[in-house]
């Protein structure tokens, strides 16, 4: 019952492997929805985010102002380490429930955790796998200009702020480089996914 972490830099093609695998059978954990979810109206994280950081965070609605709580932490050390210990607990709970039930349903599930924070949160879980989605910063950067439309100071501004390259590299099991043509990505995941599947034959011939 493979348990796989798969995380990469910003516009590293992450989403587009994740997506991959979900077509070949392998159920998707997505961390940046659980954060959504646990910050939804109502909940114990969202009272600790707007007590920690103000009532200014809230939409009128009583929702979280995503891009107010950006701009707020974003280049600060301090409040986003503050930040993470609200929401890191809450999302490893539930991302911990969320592999049980897969596997409960599925004891020869491929479960595959998206998680951009890897590195940062996550890095010692008992993953059998971490697969890093990689392409170097200039092509992330050129991803950011034209297909999100940010500025070139804020494409690398959003770059320089997460860990390294090097970072994620070093933790890596398998690395699958996005950096060219989409039909390539596309192959390097099918060939990944290829061993998956072999190991958990190998996996139900053995029980």
């Amino acid at each position: 019952m493979p348990l796989v972490a798969l995380t990469g830099g910003i516009a590293s093609g992450k989403s587009t492997i994740a997506r991959r695998l979900a077509e070949h059978g392998a159920v998707i954990v997505d961390a940046d929805q659980l954060v959504r979810e646990v910050q939804a109206p109502g909940g114990p994280v969202l009272a600790a985010i707007a007590d920690s950081f103000g009532e200014g965070m809230l939409r009128p609605d009583g929702s979280l102002d995503r891009a107010a709580l950006g701009t707020r932490v974003f280049g600060d050390a301090p409040a986003i380490a503050q930040l993470n210990a609200i929401v890191h607990p809450a999302v490893r709970a539930e991302s911990a429930r969320r592999f049980a039930a897969a596997f409960a349903a599925d004891p020869d599930a491929v479960v595959v955790y998206d998680v951009p924070l890897l590195v940062e949160a996550r890095v010692d879980d008992p993953w059998q796998l971490v697969i890093v989605a990689h392409a170097p910063a200039d092509v992330r950067a050129d991803r950011l200009v034209g297909l999100r439309g940010l500025s070139h100071a804020d494409a690398a501004a959003r770059i320089a702020s997460q860990v390294p390259d090097e970072a994620r590299l070093r933790i890596a099991d398998v690395v699958i480089d996005t950096a060219g043509a989409l039909d390539d990505t596309l192959r390097q995941v099918d060939e990944l996914w290829e061993r998956l599947d072999e190991h958990v034959a190998r996996r139900a011939g053995a029980s």
